[in-house]
């Protein structure tokens, strides 16, 4: 992966880009880039966002992601509705696992996820954010699924991840009646995490992401897969899956160098394994 100060591009367009910041790179910034469509999910697009998870996944270096957005108005408008509207349902149903391994491949990155969002995110585009651990958002937020009004439902996550977030009768409001969410209720719902002033939605999710990204990479991923697989259980079904991680990290390199730097009063440095 590239470090801090270079960005690699991904997709024949560039409409995806990874960037590092901070010390040694450890917080990534995956990239929104396609101006001209406010960042419309295409076949193209979709293949590029995958493309860049599925490298982002498998670093071990990364410890913290933030999905931002280059457009000055939105975080993403969703689906792009021009190339559907060319489509066979032939088509469509190609179309389909290009979308999902997008939508997915937020989803499943092992390392915490913030989204960084301004301007419109809908459809598609909040389900991306939706598949994020957390999102920061500017006052000029405004969020929704508003799949039924074109006679299709959220299909990149949004009926399963929203229900989870806000309860089942709250994200049924939102997803039957398709309304759009400005950035002051979306907060008061928990459509979103922090809210901060205006056109600062990425420097915030950076700011968060190095805060997180100074704790034990080990950790941290173990601690999302335990949140993750153990939402939805019973307790005590949740209690083993916490017991399972722990066991991942209790005999860790990173373990036995945070007991040691928290003893010698020291800043850890994390081997990561």
């Amino acid at each position: 992966m590239e470090r801090q100060g270079q960005r690699q591009q991904f997709g024949a367009d560039g409409w995806v880009a990874v960037e590092r910041h901070g010390h040694n790179g450890h917080v990534a910034e995956l990239i929104m880039d396609r101006p001209k469509a406010m960042n419309a999910v295409s076949t193209a697009m979709a293949d590029s966002l995958a493309q860049a998870c599925a490298e982002l996944a498998a670093d071990r270096s990364v410890r913290a992601v933030v999905l931002s957005s280059t457009h000055e108005r939105a975080f993403c408008v969703g689906a792009d509705l021009k190339e559907r509207n060319s489509f066979t349902d032939a088509d469509l149903m190609r179309q389909r696992p290009h979308t999902r391994a997008a939508y997915t491949g937020v989803l499943e990155l092992p390392m915490p996820t913030i989204a960084a969002v301004h301007g419109f995110a809908l459809g598609g585009g909040f389900e991306l954010a939706l598949a994020c651990d957390l999102i920061v958002a500017d006052g000029t937020a405004e969020v929704g699924l508003p799949e039924v009004s074109v006679g299709v439902i959220p299909g990149g996550g949004g009926t399963q991840l929203l229900p989870r977030r806000v309860g089942a009768a709250r994200a049924a409001e939102l997803v039957f009646t398709a309304r759009r969410v400005r950035a002051a209720e979306a907060a008061e719902l928990g459509l979103v995490d922090r809210l901060v002033a205006d056109g600062q939605d990425r420097a915030g999710a950076l700011e968060l992401a190095a805060t997180i990204a100074r704790h034990s990479p080990v950790g941290l991923r173990a601690a999302k897969r335990a949140m993750r697989l153990g939402h939805g259980l019973d307790l005590r079904a949740g209690l083993e899956v916490e017991d399972g991680a722990w066991r991942s990290v209790a005999f860790s390199g990173d373990r036995a160098e945070g007991v040691a730097a928290f003893n010698e009063k020291r800043e850890p440095e994390w081997p990561g394994e």
